[in-house]
C-alpha cells in the first residue's frame, strides 16, 4: 500500500507510538496516509480508537514478524 508518510514508532512503548502518529499526522494533508510501524502491542487497540476518534480512516494493520504496520488515512 502507498502511503505519504514512515513514521517509524519501533521499540517505543505506549503513549509514544500515539503521541508521534499524531505529531506526524498533523504534518499530512487531508486525504493522505501516514504509514506507522510499531512494536508495542498495545499500539494496535490504540491506533484504532485513536484513528476512529480523531476522524481519520484506518486503512489497513499487518503484523509481520513483530512489527505492527498501520496505514491510517487523513480525515
Amino acid at each position: 500500500m502507498n502511503s505519504d508518510k514512515v513514521l517509524d514508532a519501533k521499540g517505543l512503548a505506549c503513549p509514544m507510538p500515539i503521541v508521534k502518529t499524531k505529531k506526524a499526522i498533523n504534518e499530512l494533508q487531508s486525504g493522505e496516509v501516514l504509514e506507522v510501524h510499531a512494536t508495542d502491542k498495545g499500539a494496535k487497540a490504540d491506533l484504532i480508537a485513536w484513528s476512529k476518534s480523531g476522524g481519520h480512516e484506518l486503512l489497513q494493520s499487518t503484523e509481520e514478524n513483530g512489527v505492527l504496520q498501520f496505514w491510517i488515512k487523513k480525515g
